[in-house]
């Protein structure tokens, strides 16, 4: 008999690695890109806008592969969004650079080339780290910023369902689904 108090440190047995393993696509990745920078319009509406481009095999995202065309206050919509709606802690955006939007600069202010980069940069690494957490990954709002070609800003918030979970069968798949999670849940309700 072995005694229960001493921790069994015995290896799991694992299969050896081969080579489809070892350079095959990894089971699970999220990988967000940022770029291709352009300037459009004239004057007072004169902005820039991004490539935001998306690929994945997450299940909870209906498109696996997806290029979006985002400007820097779609990129703060979702951060509002998400700070109303969700329990997680957004992280800031790169900053509004006010000091560069005033008049009568000897440079371009935010159309400047190096602003331009360094602002890519931040909304890249922003984007990168709300779309790797869990909870944000089922964000209505964030897979219409990830893979709808224009954003819906009178949208209904919640949540996304994963697919295949309820397809098919509605209601009663989410609630045999939740029973099998929470066993006595049904007792909570009033019927």
């Amino acid at each position: 008999m072995s005694d229960p108090t001493v921790a069994d440190t015995r290896r799991l047995n694992s299969k050896p690695q081969d080579l489809t393993d070892a350079y095959g696509p990894p089971s699970n990745f999220l990988e967000i890109d940022v770029y291709d920078p352009q300037t459009v319009g004239v004057g007072r509406n004169r902005f820039t806008t991004y490539e935001v481009r998306m690929r994945t095999n997450l299940p909870i995202f209906k498109l696996k592969d997806s290029i979006v065309r985002r400007r820097y206050s779609d990129f703060e919509w979702l951060k509002n969004e998400l700070e109303r709606d969700s329990k997680i802690v957004v992280p800031p955006l790169p900053g509004k650079a006010l000091k560069r939007q005033l008049p009568f600069r000897g440079d371009e202010g935010i159309f400047e080339e190096a602003f331009i980069e360094e602002r890519r940069v931040g909304l890249e690494q922003f984007i990168n780290r709300i779309a790797g957490h869990p909870l944000a990954q089922n964000e209505r709002c964030l897979h219409m910023f990830l893979q709808d070609e224009s954003l819906d800003r009178n949208y209904i918030p919640g949540k996304v369902q994963p697919l295949g979970l309820t397809m098919g069968c509605g209601n009663d798949c989410f609630l045999l689904f939740s029973l099998a999670l929470f066993p006595f849940s049904h007792l909570l309700f009033f019927h």
